[in-house]
């Protein structure tokens, strides 16, 4: 206890007056009434003159009583005094004494006390601290958040311009294929993870004002600890011989809403205990944080790689859709050539057929003016007419022929351009899978996820 063993040998000493000597106060003796009785006879006038020295004074047995008496009260009050000075002095030993063990087992109490009030200020201590350090952890970990959920637009901004890009894409290609149902699951996955990112960094921000809170708790009860720990050091390092003490009668009682010790110390439990439960609970929303946060970026990558899968095979579709496309073209480019030729095969041998047609109807139609009987129905009549018969029916067939030909080339032509058109469609979803959107996702952000960067 403060204070040491020199302070309780001096609280020892006790600083006191002698006693006063007892005295018996002197008081006058009771006048001694004598009554005599008058005499009335014969001799009556030779006694007047003694009779008035009898009634004024005391008797010889009397005075000596008188005396004896005062002998006797002076030798009691000697004894009384002489007890009462020993009694005095015992008493004041044992006062004295009693007044010295008081104050060390009230010094040793505040000794006590000190090393109570000492523990749990230090318990506080390290808890204040703990709650400090635990809140700096988590005010990282929900800036964490914070650049994650930052690090989120730019991949919501590249699947979101990849879909209206794709919008862009010529019928019949405008199809709702497999990278389509990948970036809008992506979409909705970076929606998710958004949301989810939104209401960690709320609870982020609640439970570090819940840290703070009790911190701000404990640092009122340390505070209060360090006060009465000052206040209890400097009473006991207090001592008879300090200047400070004085008189403060008031002070001997009880307050009503003093604590008892079990209360005082439930007091500072309690707010560790909370302490305690919200720092563990700031340290499992830590770790869960990180798991977000690392299960996020390896959602995202994952989806990622399955957009870019999904691109790269409906670019090689495209490819090699483009490349049968450009074979076939290239048939019905030789086969337009083949076919114009044909056509004008055929144009031309309807135009040899003109001449021999001509000859032979000339010489049927000079024989139609043979006279009489010459104009007879002779053989060479007959393989006349069958040869101009021969000649226009081949002629027409000639004729059908080239028209099938004619419409034959038309589909042909139709088929082309038709052709063409795909390929131009294909290249130019080509274009936009992979000069567009593939070279738009090299730029995709899933590594700054993890809230570092």
């Amino acid at each position: 206890p403060a204070g040491g063993p020199g302070a309780m040998a001096q609280a020892g000493r006790l600083l006191t007056k002698e006693p006063a000597p007892q005295t018996v106060p002197v008081s006058d003796l009771p006048m001694k009434v004598c009554e005599v009785a008058l005499k009335t006879g014969p001799d009556s006038s030779s006694s007047l003159a003694t009779a008035v020295f009898h009634t004024a004074k005391y008797l010889p047995a009397e005075w000596h009583q008188r005396n004896s008496v005062l002998y006797h009260k002076a030798f009691t009050g000697c004894e009384q005094a002489e007890q009462d000075r020993a009694e005095a002095k015992e008493l004041a030993e044992h006062a004295a004494a009693a007044a010295q063990r008081a104050q060390q087992d009230s010094t040793a109490a505040l000794g006590q006390r000190l090393q109570d009030i000492h523990f749990w200020k230090a318990e506080l201590q390290k808890e204040i601290e703990d709650l400090d350090a635990e809140t700096g952890l988590l005010a990282a970990q929900k800036l964490r958040l914070e650049r994650a959920l930052d690090a989120t637009e730019m991949p919501y901004a590249i699947a979101t311009d990849n879909l209206q890009c794709r919008e862009r894409r010529q019928p019949p290609d405008l199809v709702s294929d497999e990278v389509e149902r990948e970036l809008l699951k992506e979409v909705e996955l970076i929606r998710n993870i958004q949301e989810l990112l939104k209401r960690t960094l709320m609870q982020a921000g609640n439970q570090m004002r819940l840290n703070r809170h009790h911190k701000e708790v404990c640092e009122m009860d340390w505070s209060d600890k360090v006060e009465t720990y000052n206040i209890d050091d400097n009473c006991g390092r207090c001592s008879n011989q300090s200047t400070s003490i004085q008189f403060h009668p008031s002070s001997v009682k009880f307050e009503e809403s003093a604590s008892t010790p079990e209360t005082w110390a439930k007091f500072s439990h309690d707010n560790i205990y909370r302490a305690e439960r919200e720092k563990l609970a700031s340290v499992n929303l830590r770790a869960l944080i990180d798991n977000i946060l690392h299960d996020i970026s390896e959602d995202l990558r994952m989806q990622c790689a399955a957009v870019n899968e999904a691109f790269a095979k409906h670019c090689e579709e495209l490819y090699d859709t483009k490349h049968k496309l450009e074979h076939h073209l290239k048939k019905i480019l030789k086969e337009i050539g083949d076919q114009e030729a044909n056509i004008a095969a055929l144009k031309q041998a309807i135009k040899d057929k003109e001449a021999p047609l001509k000859v032979v109807q000339t010489r049927l139609y000079d024989r139609s003016f043979r006279p009489n009987v010459e104009l007879c129905r002779d053989e060479a009549q007959f393989r006349l007419i069958s040869e101009a018969e021969e000649l226009t029916e081949s002629i027409e067939s000639l004729k059908k022929k080239l028209l099938e030909s004619e419409q034959c080339l038309r589909n042909l032509e139709d088929t082309r351009m038709n052709l063409e058109k795909e390929i131009a469609v294909k290249m130019n979803s080509i274009f936009i899978d992979r000069q567009k959107c593939m070279a738009r996702r090299t730029h995709y952000p899933v590594l700054k996820l993890a809230g570092y960067q």
